[in-house]
């Protein structure tokens, strides 16, 4: 790993991806900053420039850090990426070529947590749909019809138990609703039934919330079965990554009658949506807002830029991603 220069030495960091007023105005001027919004401004850079990037901060998901990017610095020392989730940063050719990954975990725990319990309160009570039939003015002549979703008969399985897993489980802990988990081994933090078998678990409950990491490990792994595994019965909250489910299968069991609804902020090639899922009455969607409020992107923002300050100051950054942890710092 390349050692840090804590020196007056000017340090020339790039911001790849949307520009973010925090990240892009929060260095001093110890730091020259390059931007590229996209792949394409990759290429455009100068070869000094790429010669002597030793930082950068990816400022969205949706911009891919991967090795074909990565391998245009070869001086890079650490990459600061934005959001809790990393499956878009080669974190492999990361630890591989001594490179520091870090994310910004815990400053989004509890908003991510409150969009998934509004979400999923609001795909069982219809929240969307009754809202389109006030404003339509049927109300003015019927009432809306009973919701056939409700939380006090549900069962829920929670598809991940990290952070945010667990913060979701104290929501449904204080609303009374019964909460089992998935994920590969047992979480000593929390008491709730644990399955090793995501299939064991979706026969067991009515209701899945996924909030695992994406990447390769977990694409697709809401397939046909786990969802025939619910029941008409079933809802399915995908506050996660799009590529965790198998959306064609998704939308196949919902239009057929497999499971009862559903509500995800996330999709497989977002800002893509399918228009089948559009069409449903049956669905609530949102534009991928889980940590989207001013106060949490505000603190999401300057944890990365927080973590090269650190870094760049001879410091240990705040929060390495387990697969290029820091040492000797």
């Amino acid at each position: 790993m390349a050692a840090a220069n804590a020196s007056s030495e000017k340090v020339d960091l790039l911001v790849y991806g949307p520009i973010r007023p925090i990240i892009a105005n929060g260095f001093s001027d110890r730091f020259v900053l390059h931007m590229a919004e996209g792949r394409a401004d990759l290429e455009r850079l100068t070869p000094d420039v790429l010669a002597k990037t030793r930082g950068m901060a990816v400022t969205y998901h949706t911009v891919p850090a991967d090795r074909k990017a990565l391998a245009h610095f070869p001086k890079l020392e650490i990459v600061a990426s934005f959001g809790v989730g990393y499956d878009h940063v080669d974190s492999a050719y990361a630890r591989e070529h001594g490179i520091v990954v870090t994310n910004t975990p815990d400053v989004l725990t509890e908003e991510v947590a409150d969009v998934a319990m509004g979400l999923l309160i609001a795909t069982l009570r219809e929240f969307v749909k009754a809202d389109r039939f006030l404003r339509s003015g049927m109300w003015q002549t019927q009432n809306y019809p009973l919701s056939a979703g409700s939380l006090r008969d549900r069962k829920i399985g929670i598809v991940g138990m990290g952070r945010i897993g667990q913060a979701i489980g104290r929501r449904l802990e204080a609303s009374r609703v019964p909460v089992s988990y998935h994920s590969r081994n047992p979480s000593p933090a929390v008491k709730y039934q644990h399955y090793g078998n995501l299939m064991e678990m979706a026969e067991a409950v009515d209701t899945l919330v996924v909030i695992v990491p994406g990447g390769a490990a977990t694409a697709k792994m809401i397939n046909a079965d786990v969802l025939k595994a619910l029941g008409p019965r079933g809802v399915l909250i995908n506050v996660a990554r799009g590529s965790v489910v198998d959306e064609p299968a998704l939308v196949a069991a919902l239009q057929s009658g497999t499971i009862l609804a559903a509500g995800l902020d996330v999709f497989a090639n977002e800002p893509n949506v399918p228009d089948e899922l559009k069409a449903m009455q049956n669905v609530v969607l949102l534009p991928h807002i889980g940590s989207a409020s001013v106060v949490t992107r505000n603190a999401m923002d300057q944890l990365v830029v927080a973590n090269l300050k650190n870094w760049f100051a001879g410091k240990a950054p705040l929060t390495p991603v387990p697969e290029t942890p820091v040492k000797g710092r």
